[in-house]
């Protein structure tokens, strides 16, 4: 067991690493999944991110405006990456707005009220979590809509010549896979606890030891998440339907 003076880096956590890193690229490959090389250049790339990433923070924690930077530079790559992930042929930028929506439902509630310090330590954890879980939510809801409108683009003709507006046609064949983007959240949310331990109870029980904090921290991740995902995709949805974002009928999602 992992105690709070009980460092976790060593020898044997890169040695275990590394094991894992093997065992799934071999089964990947006998699998017939992919490349061999696919598990370790993630892990690899991974490794490479994170150690950047804490050596950035170390310094950055320090003072709230460059925490406020780091904040920035994460939400800017985030809207980059949502976009990306859409595979939009046009107007994939306008997820930075529904990215924008999503985090302007949270933060300020956290942050007002004193339930996150306003302190880079406290913030920059909250806004990774809540921000990383916001743009997956975007990025799904709005690959998956158009993937469904190349494939169901009948249906919203047939709305047309019933006389329903472009929008409301659009919304009739594709509102359901705004609502499986929400999935993910929501069943980590039904089963917290009793399937799985999510990351940031598990953060938290070995930095402090306490299960009572680390629950709080938990239930207030995931209700923040389900408020900025939901304000995140709902923008989406209406983004996607009223054609602001769109795919050429030749791109595979």
């Amino acid at each position: 067991m992992v105690s709070n003076s009980q460092p976790l880096f060593g020898a044997a956590l890169v040695v275990v690493c590394v094991v894992m890193a093997v065992a799934a690229a071999v089964i990947y490959r006998i699998s017939a999944l992919g490349s061999f090389w696919v598990v370790p250049r993630a892990a690899l790339r991974a490794a490479v991110q994170l150690a950047v990433v804490a050596m950035v923070l170390a310094a950055a924690l320090s003072r709230l405006w460059s925490s406020v930077l780091v904040l920035a530079v994460m939400f800017a790559v985030a809207a980059l990456t949502a976009g990306r992930r859409s595979q939009a042929s046009y107007g994939s930028a306008w997820l930075t707005l529904a990215l924008a929506v999503g985090m302007a439902a949270v933060l300020p509630l956290l942050l007002l009220s004193g339930v996150v310090p306003l302190t880079g330590v406290a913030v920059i954890p909250v806004f990774g979590i809540v921000l990383g879980g916001t743009m997956t939510a975007v990025a799904v809801a709005a690959r998956r809509a158009l993937d469904e409108l190349n494939l169901r683009f009948g249906e919203v003709e047939a709305g047309l010549s019933l006389g329903l507006s472009e929008r409301d046609s659009r919304l009739q064949a594709i509102g359901r896979s705004f609502t499986d983007a929400l999935l993910p959240n929501l069943d980590q949310a039904r089963t917290a606890g009793l399937v799985a331990l999510p990351g940031a109870f598990v953060g938290v029980l070995l930095a402090t030891g306490s299960a009572t904090q680390a629950a709080a921290v938990q239930v207030l991740v995931l209700i923040s998440l389900m408020l900025a995902q939901t304000c995140g995709v709902a923008v989406t949805a209406e983004l996607v339907v009223r054609g602001r974002i769109t795919r050429s009928k030749h791109v595979v999602g």
